[in-house]
């Protein structure tokens, strides 16, 4: 597999990596810009200490090479004869303007499958806008449905317009795979990381489809769209507590299983003198499809004051002795420390020699007995693998890469 993408398709070749795809990562002389983005390793700005790198690019190989140039064009035809994918996150047309398109590619490799990764794909008004993170997640709709309700939009702050866009363009490769080995057909994958970003919107577009209601943002509440009268309503999920937040559902109606939670929690403060105002509540009957936001704000406040007397360990202690339907908010100080992930192994050590240290990853969101998830190896150095892949792989003389890094090729 052949990795050019940028920062947009980075995590795409990851993934694919990370369960057991040969990625090599071409980077141009000198090393990719992406090397750039911070954080830094001990906050040492340096091209080989880029965190957002090195956790974007485990288990690849890595080589150098200019595409722009005739040579660097031929060494990557040459590189797509033994490839199965290709992944690039240019502007739609750059590869044809180079003669490395996918009608080009499909000529050289008949069967290549060519992953596109562009913030709106290849075809449309948006084809060649740039886009950064924010412009992306704006535009494609998160950013309105995060934050407070009394304040601007506001953005992730990791780049989900990029990552889910990688994402989806690791399981489309994965699809055209599939259908390659049906058919054996290529094909090119055309991936928009705005409609990426759009199908994560969960139920906003069926709001406003169903009940033209416009889906807000409503800080710790959720947005719940309800024809008029009595129109939508916010109700609340995270609720402060003594040391953080506690995720929480207080509420009732037809769903026994929140009726039961919502009845133990007030058990559980009226056992310490509060919550008595809802000691005798019919949660049963309680229709949000109908409530006054008045009237379930008030319940809310109620359960904020208890659950501000104690702590997440405690509240979650009680949850699942009580079969509560509630949860601690997780601080990634939290994460690195659950037992939970301990025991799955999530986190994995991955030494950096050059570096003088081990750094933690994130591990696997599963588990496949048959094909395991690993990090195979840790980022590559800028041109680490020349040698081995352009002399040990494409037969190329040593002498001839020192002349094709003496011109910028390499």
């Amino acid at each position: 597999m052949l990795d050019l993408a940028d920062e947009k398709g980075l995590l795409c070749g990851k993934v694919l990596g990370d369960f057991g795809a040969d990625v090599i990562k071409i980077e141009r002389p000198g090393g990719d810009p992406a090397r750039n983005i911070g954080p830094f390793h001990k906050d040492i700005p340096h091209p080989e200490r880029s965190l957002f790198w090195l956790f974007t690019n485990t288990s690849k190989r890595g080589i150098t090479l200019n595409i722009e140039t005739a040579d660097g064009r031929e060494i990557f035809k040459r590189l797509v004869k033994a490839a199965d994918f290709v992944i690039e996150s240019f502007e739609p047309g750059y590869m044809d303007s180079l003669g490395l398109g996918y009608p080009a590619l499909e000529k050289i490799k008949p069967d290549i499958i060519m992953t596109s990764i562009t913030p709106f794909g290849q075809s449309g008004p948006y084809a060649h806008f740039k886009a950064t993170d924010i412009v992306g997640a704006g535009l494609g709709g998160m950013m309105r449905i995060y934050g407070e309700p009394d304040r601007a939009p506001v953005r992730h702050s990791q780049p989900q317009f990029f990552f889910l866009g990688s994402i989806h363009g690791a399981v489309g490769s994965v699809v055209a795979h599939c259908h390659r080995q049906l058919t054996g057909e290529g094909q090119q994958v055309d991936v928009s990381c705005q409609q990426a970003v759009t199908l994560a919107l969960m139920m906003a577009s069926e709001y406003w489809d169903i009940v033209r209601a416009q889906y807000v943002r409503a800080g710790p509440s959720i947005f719940s769209g309800r024809p008029t009268p009595p129109g939508p309503i916010n109700i609340r999920y995270i609720y402060p507590c003594k040391d953080g937040h506690v995720m929480a559902y207080f509420r009732g109606g037809a769903q026994l299983g929140m009726v039961l939670s919502s009845k133990a929690i007030v058990a559980m403060a009226n056992r310490e003198g509060m919550l008595l105002d809802l000691k005798d509540y019919d949660w049963a009957h309680l229709d949000v499809s109908r409530v006054p936001q008045e009237e379930l704000g008030r319940m809310e406040g109620l359960a904020t004051e208890f659950f501000l007397t104690k702590t997440k360990a405690e509240l979650f202690e009680e949850a699942i002795k009580e079969s509560i339907l509630l949860c601690p908010a997780t601080t990634v100080k939290d994460i690195l420390e659950s037992p939970q992930l301990k025991v799955r192994d999530f986190w994995v050590e991955v030494e950096h020699p050059e570096l003088g240290d081990t750094i933690a990853y994130p591990g696997a969101p599963v588990k496949a007995s048959e094909a395991p998830w690993r990090v195979w190896r840790r980022a590559p150095l800028i041109g680490e693998h020349n040698e081995e892949i352009y002399h040990g792989e494409l037969g190329l003389p040593k002498e001839e890469l020192s002349l094709l890094k003496a011109r910028g090729v390499i």
